[in-house]
């Protein structure tokens, strides 16, 4: 059973990523195959005792039509937009009730955006065995996206579900591959614009 209660929140992240990776190396290969596929995003979910975890990786495509830095005013205001709704997550993912969350944080990381400071969001082919797992790529560059968003709840082991927007403000985005790490267990989602609710109980 997978718990945070003894971790403070500012190494949650951290957390996530060891226990989202291991949970990954246990599923099939077809759940790994789809990390840089247009209108494709994944979403990892950690569930605490005090709070819920996000980390989405996505092409930039999916949430603007382009994966390079913006060239004219249209794409200027497309990037500014795009970075008001994600720092708004609150609207863009909305927990059960009964857990009483609260968005605390929000993180944006693009290399193409000039965005944080990860050094991997334009990359080139590789094989690496952390590379198949984390981006799915030719032998083109792409450009990502990585968000990575805490939710502090009064009750956040009482979540029974996330309801998930992303659909109706980026219609680009046509799968959500969905992994999840929480009392209940730790089990894998697909989420589409007919099926945009996140169900946490296995």
């Amino acid at each position: 059973m997978f718990k945070l209660s003894l971790i403070p929140m500012g190494t949650i992240m951290r957390a996530i990523a060891v226990t989202i990776g291991s949970l990954t190396a246990t599923l099939p290969a077809t759940a790994q195959q789809h990390a840089h596929t247009h209108g494709r995003m994944t979403l990892d979910v950690a569930v605490d005792v005090q709070s819920i975890a996000l980390a989405i990786e996505s092409p930039l495509e999916s949430f603007l039509g382009f994966e390079r830095a913006p060239r004219t005013d249209t794409e200027h205001k497309g990037v500014a937009d795009m970075v008001a709704h994600l720092n708004a997550a609150d609207q863009l993912f909305q927990p059960d009730p009964a857990a009483a969350c609260k968005l605390s944080k929000v993180d944006l990381t693009s290399s193409a955006l000039g965005l944080g400071t990860k050094k991997e969001e334009v990359h080139p082919h590789s094989h690496g065995d952390d590379d198949e797992k984390r981006h799915d790529h030719t032998d083109d560059e792409h450009a990502n996206i990585n968000v990575d968003i805490v939710f502090t709840c009064a009750r956040a082991t009482e979540t029974r579900f996330i309801d998930v927007k992303l659909f109706d403000t980026y219609p680009r985005i046509r799968t959500i591959d969905v992994q999840v790490a929480a009392p209940q267990g730790q089990f894998k989602r697909v989420l589409q614009p007919s099926t945009s609710r996140l169900s946490l109980m296995n």
